[in-house]
């Protein structure tokens, strides 16, 4: 990632607000904390939200097509791959997803997703390097800092500091971290990496 491209992670933070700020300003402001409907706020930005079957080993878990093209994606019933046409702007989740006991790694992974259309557009989209972005662990320092990045931000999307702090400090004598995962609909290790990353644990 070159110098110009380095983001903070106040900076990060404060895409995040205006993101939710556009969607819904009570997320932020709301005196009960809740979830952010990550699935809904995708649509509200203009994407479409597919689910399929990415790929048959489930090594990917999404991509974000941000020019038309043809993408291959596995066919479960047929046990074979094909290509499909999809429309610019979509976010694809993987359809095994919707089969984990918790919705946390779902919601995680649409707001990562919504993450790269929020802050890579112009990297991959038009005359960028490539139609889709594949969430991928890759070799490239790049990659993986382009993916710590939008895992930063899918946490401030989905975890709203302020609110997050809001409910923390109401918290006594118990788990606050399963509380507050609970509360925010995403997993405990997501919540523990959000406050660790605020000095809260």
């Amino acid at each position: 990632m070159t110098e110009s491209n380095y983001m903070r992670p106040a900076l990060l933070e404060a895409i995040a607000r205006n993101a939710l700020k556009k969607y819904d300003p009570s997320l932020l402001a709301s005196p009960e904390p809740t979830s952010v409907p990550i699935e809904y706020m995708i649509e509200a930005f203009g994407l479409s939200l597919e689910y399929q079957y990415i790929r048959k080993n489930g090594r990917i878990l999404g991509e974000t097509v941000f020019d038309d093209d043809y993408i291959p994606l596995y066919n479960m019933e047929q046990h074979k791959y094909e290509l499909v046409y999809v429309a610019h702007d979509t976010i694809i989740l993987d359809a095994s997803l919707l089969q984990c006991r918790t919705d946390g790694r779902l919601r995680f992974t649409a707001a990562h997703e919504l993450a790269h259309w929020l802050l890579h557009r112009e990297l991959y989209s038009k005359y960028g390097t490539a139609p889709v972005y594949k969430s991928i662990s890759k070799s490239s320092d790049e990659d993986k800092y382009i993916e710590r990045q939008a895992d930063t931000l899918a946490g401030a999307l989905l975890m709203p500091i302020n609110q997050v702090k809001r409910s923390f400090y109401r918290i006594s004598g118990t788990d606050k971290v399963a509380v507050l995962a609970e509360q925010f609909n995403v997993s405990r290790q997501a919540m523990e990496i959000r406050l660790k990353e605020h000095n809260l644990i």
